[in-house]
């Protein structure tokens, strides 16, 4: 747990141990977030991608095998190393690097023509780390780059239940979630072209999110 009582170091740590024990813990097929990002990322001509939290790499595997150069990073060595492995036997062009998106995105300036994230802001990040990584995110997008991101939200039920740490993070069955409200999500994309917040829902409960298309103007 962090100095200000957020669990987000123990985080790492559950993520290190889960991929250990859990190789492929997604499977092979991507995510349907991912899916509808590929779609956007085609129609807008992006030919790369940057994917944030990429775990073992079901998504950064499915863009690469759709055409798009992928760097992918996660915070997980076991999960990286893993990603790795699977794009080295398929022959696929990613690249992958351990990264905590607590700190600055290891790309220069417009670098990147799209940023993909699914589930990764919704980590047990504050508000203000929130907003600093979205403001990274902007910083390497080239001109008119796609940022497609996904949250749980406040209407999703785990929001309020289990061990609250503040700023909307609760944490259930010792994972951290922070749930995004409406408003943040508008607060995020100030200074971007909002384009799509779109409802879906995923796995068991079921889990409630939403997938935000941003673009820089």
């Amino acid at each position: 747990m962090s100095a200000d009582g957020r669990p987000a170091g123990g985080q790492r740590a559950h993520w290190e141990r889960t991929y250990t024990e859990h190789p492929g813990m997604y499977g092979e097929q991507p995510s349907a977030a991912a899916v509808h990002a590929a779609g956007i990322f085609r129609a807008h001509g992006v030919r790369d991608v940057l994917e944030l939290g990429a775990g073992h790499g079901r998504d950064a595997l499915f863009f690469a095998r759709q055409g798009f150069t992928v760097h992918a990073t996660d915070f997980s060595p076991a999960g990286i190393g893993q990603l790795r492995e699977a794009a080295r036997r398929a022959g696929l062009p990613v690249t992958a690097a351990v990264h905590d998106v607590r700190q600055p995105l290891p790309l220069p300036d417009r670098s990147a023509g799209a940023v993909f994230a699914h589930m990764l802001l919704c980590m047990a990040l504050s508000t203000a780390e929130i907003r600093a990584l979205v403001a990274e995110v902007r910083r390497v997008l080239r001109p008119g780059g796609v940022f497609v991101y996904t949250v749980r939200h406040t209407g999703d039920g785990h929001f309020g239940a289990g061990v609250g740490h503040g700023d909307d993070i609760w944490e259930h069955g010792g994972f951290a979630v922070h749930f995004f409200s409406r408003a943040l999500v508008d607060s995020l994309a100030e200074g971007w072209v909002l384009d799509e917040v779109r409802p879906f829902e995923e796995g068991e409960l079921p889990r409630r999110l939403w997938e935000i298309t941003q673009r820089i103007p």
